[in-house]
Parts: C-alpha cells; structure tokens; sequence
C-alpha cells in the first residue's frame, strides 16, 4: 500500500500547486490514499467548505487541521456534515468535528487517519499522548484498521519525536505538521512506523513561513504590528512524505519526502507501482 501525505497548505499559492500536482503526484506513486493538512488554505488562516471541496476534487481523500481550524467560523458548521475533514482530536469533548477516522483506501484497506495537537509552546489542550492511546487501543492495527496514521500537529520536535516512540511498532506513519518547514529526518522507527517530525508546507518558501516577509520581519525588530499577515505570492512548493506500508503487518517499508516546483530541490518517491 502507497500512502501520500501533503503539508500545510498555505494561501492561494499553495492551493494552486495542490490542483495542479497533486492529481499527476497520486498516478504518478500509485497512492491509495491521500492526507493533506489545510489549516492555512484560506488567505493563510483556516478552510472554508469550498476550498475543503477544491482539495478533495484534486485528489485528497482525507484533509487533516491544527490550530487555525476554527479562523474561517464556516468550519464550525460544515465539519459536521463534511465526514472527510478532521479538526485535533484533543479539542474537550462536545467540540464539533471528530479528531479521527476510518477512511477506505483505493486497494480496499482501512486506514485510521489520528489528528491530535502538541500542547508545548500551543493551546493546552487535553493530552495527545492519551488521546491517541485511547484511539489505538479502540482500533489498532490488523484489529480494525491496516494502516494507521498520525498526523501530529506540534511546534516542538521533541514532542513529535516522543509520539513517534510512543507509538512506534502500532502504527503506520507519525508525521509533524505546523512548523512549515520540511525536515530531514525521515526514517523507519526500530519498530517499524515511518516518522519525520515536518512535512513541510505547500506556499511560497520565498516568505516566513508562507507569509509575505515585511510584516513578520517588522514585528520582529520593532514588536509592533503594522498589518495582518498576507499568504506569499509566488511560485510554490508542493511538500509531503509518500510512505510504502507492507499490506500484511500495516509497517513501514518505505519513506521518501516529497517536494515538486517552487525553490526547493525536488524529490519524488521512487516506489514501484503495486
């Protein structure tokens, strides 16, 4: 089984590259799913129904969120009728939406998608740690599910790399989203779940973090704001991380980054089609 995860979208630029690679991407690595996080895809704060349907016509089949979920406040109504889109899974019962999910994938597999958020340097939340324990424990692999992945929303690395442990050995992927920045750390855990603390975002890497440089550069020498933050407008990157997960034990097999357009050096997994 191929699954293919995609990074904060951000902006204009980033929904443009989505539309425009991801359809050749998922033929191209034969992925029988797609997760795509889109906290940022509306002027670089929130999702709005439309664009949760753009992201799903290009390809997508399960759109992942984090802390900006509820900036555009459609979220808080069309998450409830929109079963394909999740919001953090430690958000205090009765929040609208469900931080988790069985989605079937194109060779017929059941893959748990885990959205929880990190609590280091973000909102206190109820602990991710013991959110996700309580999901696995529900539905672990090859009781229920054969894939599971963890799309784990976090500023700190070393909170996203104690999840990876946590939970290495019991699930497919962990990947970290939030940070904007694609890591190099991508590697099969000693137990066998495939793990990089970012994906990296799909925007303009001509910015701060997706975000059109002079304000956040003004903010920073003079604490002041000037203006709201605008999304970049340039030539984006398309950044992700494809995983190979062997049908019978739902573990990684393989891990390969991805990146197509924009500034940075191009990747694509070289998995063989099956």
């Amino acid at each position: 089984m191929h699954l293919l995860f995609v990074g904060d979208v951000v902006g204009r630029s980033g929904r443009k590259v989505v539309t425009k690679e991801l359809p050749g991407l998922r033929e191209r690595m034969n992925a029988d799913l797609v997760i795509l996080n889109g906290e940022n895809s509306a002027g670089g704060f929130g999702i709005t129904e439309d664009i949760c349907q753009e992201f799903l016509d290009a390809g997508a089949d399960v759109i992942t969120t984090g802390n900006h979920v509820w900036d555009q406040r459609e979220a808080l109504v069309f998450i409830e009728r929109q079963e394909r889109m999740l919001r953090p899974l430690n958000y205090p019962e009765g929040t609208p939406g469900r931080g988790a999910g069985i989605f079937k994938a194109a060779n017929g597999a059941d893959v748990l998608v885990i959205n929880p958020m990190g609590r280091v340097f973000m909102t206190d939340l109820e602990c991710p740690f013991r959110g996700v324990e309580k999901e696995l424990e529900a539905c672990g692999l090859g009781e229920g599910a054969d894939a599971i992945v963890i799309d784990f929303h976090a500023e700190a690395t070393s909170e996203k790399q104690a999840m990876g442990h946590f939970v290495d050995g019991r699930v497919s992927l962990v990947v970290g989203t939030h940070t904007h920045v694609p890591t190099a750390d991508d590697q099969i855990l000693p137990g066998g779940t495939a793990y990089m603390s970012d994906a990296g975002m799909c925007g303009d890497f001509d910015s701060v973090l997706g975000m059109d440089k002079e304000e956040p550069i003004h903010r920073f020498m003079t604490r002041i704001s000037s203006c709201r933050f605008e999304p970049a407008k340039g030539e984006a990157t398309l950044c992700g991380v494809a995983v190979e997960v062997d049908d019978r034990s739902g573990l990684a097999t393989a891990i390969s980054p991805v990146r197509i357009g924009g500034r940075l050096r191009p990747v694509e997994p070289d998995f063989r089609a099956g």
